[in-house]
């Protein structure tokens, strides 16, 4: 005999998760699709922070607390036919906004990544570490406001890719525990290299796709 599955199982929560992301998507049909990716993730989103805050609500709990999809979908189509942005109805009546994310995921990935290896091979260029540092900067900025993205990954992503390679190439120079020389310099650099790469990689393959 086969042991049903727990209301509060995994599998069970992300089967109703999907039906009912699913549902919002065949009501809000009418949307442009960026519009409904962009209303899609947001609800997304949403969900996963709500579930983090409160591990032990209901999957059903949370979702009803959203509201109904076909009254999600009918709001973000009057709010686009008004011109304004897609809102879905959130806890207690508040309508959260959808997130735009209009650029490309790849690109706060590239500008993590390539100013580090432009500087770690030429070191000595004027006003190219300033420079670098302000388009990561940047590029973790674009990070964090992307709907690509969870914000536990976000977070990861960051602290990896932006501020652990940044406070330890500070410490490199400024302290005296860094042995001399070009090549530790180096060796170091493309260690640095190698972890910006590896989490703007791993950041890649877990996107959401839109």
């Amino acid at each position: 005999m086969k042991t049903p599955t727990s209301p509060t199982s995994p599998t069970s929560s992300a089967d109703l998760v999907r039906d009912y992301l699913d549902a919002v998507e065949r009501e809000a049909a009418a949307l442009p699709a960026d519009r409904r990716q962009e209303l899609l993730a947001d609800l997304a989103e949403h969900i996963d922070v709500t579930r983090a805050e409160r591990p032990h609500a209901a999957p059903g709990e949370i979702l009803a607390e959203l509201g109904d999809p076909r009254t999600i979908a009918a709001t973000a189509l009057a709010e686009a036919g008004s011109g304004g942005a897609g809102v879905a109805p959130g806890l207690g009546g508040a309508v959260p906004p959808v997130r735009r994310g209009k650029v490309h995921p790849l690109v706060p990935l590239l500008m993590l990544t390539l100013p580090y290896l432009v500087t770690t091979f030429l070191p000595d260029v004027p006003g190219l570490a300033l420079c670098s540092g302000l388009i990561r900067i940047a590029g973790g900025v674009l990070l964090c406001t992307s709907v690509h993205w969870t914000p536990v990954r976000k977070v990861v992503g960051v602290v990896l890719a932006l501020v652990a390679p940044t406070v330890a190439g500070i410490v490199w120079r400024e302290t005296t525990v860094a042995p001399a020389g070009d090549t530790p310099a180096l060796v170091a650099n493309l260690v640095a290299l190698a972890v910006v790469a590896g989490t703007s990689a791993w950041l890649w393959r877990s996107r959401r796709r839109a």
